[in-house]
């Protein structure tokens, strides 16, 4: 028998939150104007499905984060299905929501149905603070080409903000990733001279980069910054296919949850399940208290097979 007692000191496990901030990113959304994604994808019904199992684990995330392609061709009536669907979810869990432009999205029909701002051309940055955590979303895209690109005058402002750090650190979020990944035709559709960005954050409080595009999670470093690339919400990049010189995509959804705490950050992979009934469930309190009186291997799992 496995004694487990040694867990019973741990801080009180129903208080999880703390200083923590908690993001949850969503990316490669491809919102149609009307009908399905490469005739066989519901992109709109994915993002649904993501909203909804974000609300019933009954705890709300501080910032839903959008990292990109929002709309598959940039439509305003893509902009506004994807409105309708997630402002009364964030509306009715009270949280708010940071759009970030990608490059199948359009930045004039984007500031006026997403933002709610007079249709402009210019670039998409925005700062958006959760306390003293800082948000910083840059607009890499270079309208009409895939790759990425960040303007002088971007990284002069991003420079000019990090100059002074937030109390809880900042997380920077952009589209295109500034790593490479297992495929080299990819690679050529990341962001350009990610060596400028990496200059431009050195020394700063940025905690990680987290990025989409891609259709696949990765996980790298710039200049020693963490970096997260989140998979797509709409489907999902086959990498194993990539070292044959194919690109080829599959059915499936995925998001990703950001946590941020005591200075660090992390990112973790969430997949789209299908929903059955859960393997087991046990309530901390529950799990807390097993610990506490006899922490045996035997007991735990007999209180996590009755929660």
């Amino acid at each position: 028998m496995t004694d487990l007692t040694d867990l019973t000191d741990l801080t009180d496990l129903t208080d999880m939150t703390g200083d923590r901030k908690v993001i949850i990113q969503i990316s490669d959304v491809h919102i149609t104007g009307d009908g399905l994604l490469h005739d066989h994808v519901d992109s709109l019904d994915n993002l649904v499905t993501i909203l909804s199992s974000i609300e019933q684990a009954g705890s709300p995330p501080d910032l839903l984060l959008f990292t990109g392609d929002l709309a598959d061709k940039g439509e305003p009536a893509a902009y506004r299905r994807f409105r309708e669907t997630v402002e009364p979810f964030a509306e009715r869990l009270g949280v708010p929501v940071l759009y970030v432009p990608g490059n199948h999205d359009s930045r004039a029909p984007f500031r006026e149905h997403l933002l709610a701002a007079a249709p402009a051309d210019d670039t998409i940055d925005q700062v958006l603070w959760l306390d003293g955590l800082r948000i910083v979303a840059l607009d890499s895209t270079a309208p009409p080409r895939h790759h990425g690109e960040l303007e002088e005058h971007q990284l002069a402002w991003l420079k000019a903000e990090l100059a002074t750090p937030a109390p809880l650190g900042t997380i920077l979020a952009l589209h295109h990733p500034p790593i490479g990944g297992p495929s080299k035709f990819l690679d050529i559709l990341t962001l350009r001279a990610p060596e400028r960005l990496a200059a431009a954050i050195a020394g700063s409080d940025v905690l990680m980069i987290v990025a989409g595009h891609t259709h696949h999670a990765s996980a790298g470093a710039l200049a020693g910054i963490p970096v997260w690339v989140a998979t797509a919400s709409a489907y999902q990049m086959d990498v194993l296919t990539a070292s044959a010189g194919v690109m080829r995509g599959l059915a499936g959804s995925a998001f990703s949850r950001i946590d941020v705490a005591d200075g660090s950050a992390v990112a973790t992979h969430i997949p789209v399940l299908d929903g059955g009934a859960p393997l087991y469930q046990i309530d901390f309190e529950t799990l807390q208290r097993a610990l506490r009186t006899s922490g045996s291997v035997e007991e735990i799992e007999s209180a996590m097979s009755n929660g």
